[in-house]
């Protein structure tokens, strides 16, 4: 069953009535135009659509009986391909909030608040805490800064990186939270420390659709989980929380697995000598110049500390002597009065490689990003 309807407390009955009911269920966005939804609706192919007009039957293929949850991806990586539609059994789902209670020391009587999409896995397993658990949830119809301040009452949040920082913006009292669970983009440090200033028990998680949310928190892997690098640097991740696979797409589903049944999510990483997991960047991401390669984040890092740059983004560009070039799109701080090359060439090198400090420069009004705050490298602008 596809749902699409605005987030609410009918969500909690919802999701309850379909896990008991054996239906697996599909979240769609209720915010997408009319023409994205219908695309996903067209691949996914629900048996069931639920919206504001009410329930009924379309054309589609049932899934698997033993399929709960189907999670769309975001469809933002590499070259911003069509999203997968990511199916997860009831073991999964069952793990996945068993693991993170465990690891949070969250009681049945703990609440969270939601306000995440609920198109989301994020968002979703807020939902399935008080399905499983009968912890008690509340839920936004969206996240509002003021309105998540406001909130009094709860133990637990999850917020992207952006929500936090609106959050730390409106004065919120964030020490009312035992924890507040960020995931969905890089968590920068200045954020954090800013957060933690704030009063906020801040936990950086890691993980993606395919793990059904965060399995490593704060480079720690949750109860079941394991990790490990392959020789070329790659994070891999097993555990009882990960995917069955894409529905509808058996060679994708291969080629996310090893041989010996880990995930490969196509994120480089280290983990150090106390077990704990440093992401580094995307594969799809590094840049390769004149033999030497560059991680964007790492760039991005280096410039943010500009007082002239509002907001940054690193990535390659062809270059006929070096193969690619490192290029950034930089907002700036003062639009009458924007960085120029040298000077960010300048600014960096005490702290990067020579042959990590960007060659070129385009100038941006904002830079392309997803709801959760992820950047979106493919839809940056090339002109």
């Amino acid at each position: 069953m596809a749902v699409s309807l605005e987030p609410g407390p009918a969500w909690l009955d919802l999701v309850a009535e379909t896990w008991a009911a054996g239906v697996a269920l599909l979240p769609i966005d209720h915010r997408l135009p009319p023409r994205e939804a219908g695309a996903l609706l067209e691949r996914a192919r629900p048996t069931i659509l639920l919206d504001a007009t009410g329930a009924r039957r379309i054309d589609g293929e049932a899934a698997d009986p033993e399929i709960a949850l189907i999670v769309h991806t975001s469809g933002t990586s590499g070259t911003g391909g069509a999203p997968k539609f990511v199916e997860f059994d009831r073991l999964a789902i069952d793990a996945a909030v068993a693991c993170s209670a465990s690891a949070l020391g969250a009681s049945v009587a703990d609440r969270w608040l939601c306000c995440l999409p609920l198109a989301h896995v994020g968002g979703l397993l807020v939902l399935l805490r008080a399905v499983l658990l009968g912890a008690p949830v509340t839920i936004h119809p969206g996240f509002d800064a003021a309105a998540v301040a406001a909130e009094r009452g709860s133990a637990f949040t999850s917020l992207v990186p952006t929500m936090l920082g609106r959050l730390i913006a409106a004065g919120a009292e964030l020490s009312a939270f035992r924890a507040i669970l960020v995931g969905g983009a890089h968590l920068l440090p200045d954020l954090r420390a800013s957060a933690e200033h704030a009063g906020a028990n801040v936990i950086e998680t890691y993980g993606l659709t395919e793990t059904c949310g965060g399995v490593v928190y704060d480079g720690v892997p949750l109860p079941g989980t394991e990790m490990r690098i392959d020789p070329e640097g790659g994070i891999e991740l097993r555990g009882p929380t990960l995917m069955r696979g894409y529905r509808f797409d058996p060679s994708a589903t291969a080629a996310a697995f090893t041989e010996d049944g880990w995930l490969r999510p196509g994120d480089a990483g280290e983990i150090d000598g106390e077990g704990r997991l440093r992401v580094v960047g995307r594969f799809d991401d590094l840049i390769s110049t004149g033999g030497e390669k560059v991680w964007p984040d790492e760039v991005e890092a280096a410039l943010r500390e500009h007082p002239g740059v509002r907001d940054v983004a690193a990535g390659a560009r062809p270059d006929p002597e070096w193969g690619q070039r490192v290029a950034v799109w930089v907002v700036p701080a003062d639009p009458s009065d924007p960085p120029t090359l040298d000077e960010l060439r300048a600014f960096v090198a005490p702290t990067l490689p020579r042959h990590a400090a960007p060659r070129e420069i385009i100038l941006a009004e904002r830079l392309p990003r997803t709801a959760s705050g992820k950047l979106r490298r493919a839809a940056l602008p090339r002109d």
